[in-house]
């Protein structure tokens, strides 16, 4: 399908079509994995976002190291997403590209646009990761039992491996500051 949009754009694949690929997955099932792949590239661009914010406006005692953390797992998380990405559109679907997307679709919560402490940083972003993990593995099941085993490998060594470790890293962080603050 080609259309145009009021600016003129071409639109050679609306977001709600599914594209027809042959990798020997029925319509049906590579439409739920889409769905799911999206849901799942909308809280990890949020939480690349977050990463990001944390990586320009951290301070204090932990400056240093937590400015070199941050921006590492940003740039893991932009590797996960760019795989959720692509994930998308071999399934024959539209990846989610657009801040509006992430806001729509994801249930990270917004850091605040004023500077944060480090613990308030490192508690968002775990809570994130715990967002993404929650999400992430009955997503990882649903995808394995319709037998799309590429999605399911896809959550299980990247998303939420890595969003497993993330948290770890995180949490040691969040809590030597807890001891340090008693």
């Amino acid at each position: 399908m080609n259309t145009t949009t009021a600016t003129g754009a071409d639109i050679l694949q609306d977001f709600s079509e599914l594209a027809d690929v042959r990798i020997g997955l029925d319509a049906s099932v590579r439409s739920t994995s889409v769905r799911a792949l999206n849901r799942l590239l909308a809280h990890t661009m949020a939480i690349r976002d977050a990463y990001k914010k944390a990586h320009w406006q951290t301070s204090g005692a932990t400056f240093y190291e937590l400015h070199l953390l941050f921006d590492k797992h940003y740039n893991e998380q932009v590797l996960i997403m760019d795989s959720l990405a692509e994930r998308v559109q071999t399934l024959g679907g539209v990846a989610f590209a657009l801040a509006q997307d992430v806001a729509d679709e994801s249930a990270i919560a917004r850091a605040p646009r004023g500077r944060e402490s480090a613990r308030a940083q490192l508690a968002r972003l775990l809570d994130a990761h715990e967002t993404i993990l929650i999400d992430a593995r009955p997503l990882a099941r649903a995808s394995a039992d319709a037998g799309d085993d590429g999605t399911n490998d896809l959550i299980v060594s990247q998303v939420v491996r890595s969003n497993e470790l993330h948290s770890w890293f995180i949490g040691e962080h969040l809590a030597a500051q807890a001891r340090t603050a008693d």
